[in-house]
């Protein structure tokens, strides 16, 4: 599960190492070419809130294989995209169907005992994490060997394989939620109105999300500027240094299953904050800033991931009979707000460079930290907390009567 989820998404991140690439093959402005990761992102965003839900009306692994064999279509519209409007299409139509990811996580909650929902959680955020971020490292390398067309013709058959592993191995689960799809999205949206925590861990979400777009979105126009000059596979290698961060999917996981998910969220948005010190001091070009922005994407990626492995650990306590419309409804403020972040950069990066950049991403990582103060005194205020929000060990999630879990 923990693949597939990576392999789906991995397809809405290739364009970033390849920006300058692409655009020069199909004859695109640089602010053109970035909307391609903009695209994505909102096809990602609109599939989060549109398909994500039906998990809660379908049977979730035929929703999962239908999404995946979308995926490997839309690849290939895109790897054969003639000019900018084709590649924009295919493009957007992969992030919709990729939200497929977000259909396996909650998914693997629901199997996994309550005891060890964090961990199971962390661990397909690993692979979502490394799809994110060795997809530019893959784009990179097979842009040298074939062009940029290649990395997407590839992933379309890995696709296809996904889809036919996941039905040969996932049980049926479907978990019924009563609701006609209209009434279902209109609970999706309605869950803002009605849970407290997943509009503070929503904006947590929105706003880191935001500023991992704003480094990666601006870190392809920097490598291969004139301070550094890179090709297109070095620049794709630094998706290994940011792989990094994929180890606190897990360790955050863990933590989360003791209990201490809410000192994981102020230590990852105080590190956050932190990271953006040591980027801004990556874009003189030499060793030392080198150094500097390797350091400051490992500790961003770090700090990142931790955090949003928290936030869903404690948005999946809320109602686990609903897990898949507080994924919807989580996942679409992330998204939405990456795809924020990658529109700012684009009109920040012409604007100022790379230190306008770093100074958009230290100042939405110190909203992270003014957002996680608030939600702390919230708390302290005695507001109630569901058992993913309360410090200790989360309690057996309970099913809501008339809504069953079957498996087959």
């Amino acid at each position: 599960m923990s693949t597939v989820a990576g392999l789906s998404v991995a397809g809405n991140y290739f364009a970033q190492p390849l920006l300058d690439l692409i655009g020069r093959n199909l004859h695109l402005s640089s602010s053109t070419a970035a909307l391609v990761v903009t695209v994505a992102q909102v096809g990602y965003g609109l599939g989060l809130l549109l398909l994500v839900p039906l998990g809660d009306l379908l049977e979730r692994r035929r929703l999962a294989v239908t999404l995946c064999a979308l995926t490997a279509v839309f690849l290939t519209v895109t790897a054969s995209a003639p000019n900018a409007a084709v590649l924009l299409t295919g493009t957007a139509l992969t992030g919709l169907t990729s939200a497929a990811a977000q259909v396996i996580t909650p998914f693997a909650a629901t199997l996994a005992a309550p005891a060890e929902r964090g961990r199971t959680v962390g661990t397909v955020m690993t692979g979502i994490l490394l799809g994110i971020l060795l997809a530019r490292t893959a784009a990179g390398l097979l842009a040298e060997l074939g062009g940029w067309r290649t990395v997407y013709w590839v992933n379309a058959a890995l696709m296809l394989l996904m889809a036919v592993l996941l039905r040969l191995r996932l049980p049926s689960l479907r978990t019924p939620s009563g609701l006609r799809y209209p009434a279902l999205l209109g609970s999706t949206l309605g869950l803002f109105a009605r849970e407290p925590v997943l509009r503070w861990r929503a904006a947590l979400g929105a706003l880191a999300f935001a500023g991992f777009s704003v480094l990666w979105t601006a870190m392809a126009f920097l490598m291969s500027g004139p301070a550094y000059g890179w090709q297109e596979s070095a620049i794709g290698l630094l998706g290994l240094v940011g792989a990094a961060g994929s180890l606190s999917a897990s360790i955050a996981g863990r933590l989360a299953d003791r209990g201490l998910v809410h000192r994981v969220t102020g230590a990852t948005a105080v590190l956050l904050l932190g990271s953006w010190g040591l980027l801004s001091a990556g874009g003189a070009g030499g060793a030392w800033s080198l150094a500097a922005l390797l350091a400051g994407v490992v500790v961003l990626d770090l700090a990142a991931q931790g955090l949003h492995v928290s936030n869903q650990n404690v948005v999946y306590g809320v109602r686990p009979e609903a897990r898949n419309r507080l994924n919807s409804a989580y996942m679409t403020s992330y998204f939405a707000g990456g795809a924020a972040g990658s529109a700012l950069t684009s009109v920040v990066w012409g604007a100022g460079g790379w230190d306008a950049v770093c100074v958009l991403g230290a100042g939405l990582a110190g909203a992270v930290v003014v957002v996680w103060v608030g939600e702390r005194v919230w708390r302290r205020a005695g507001r109630p907390l569901t058992d993913g929000g309360a410090e200790g060990p989360p309690a057996a999630a309970p099913v809501a009567a008339g809504n069953p879990i079957t498996r087959h």
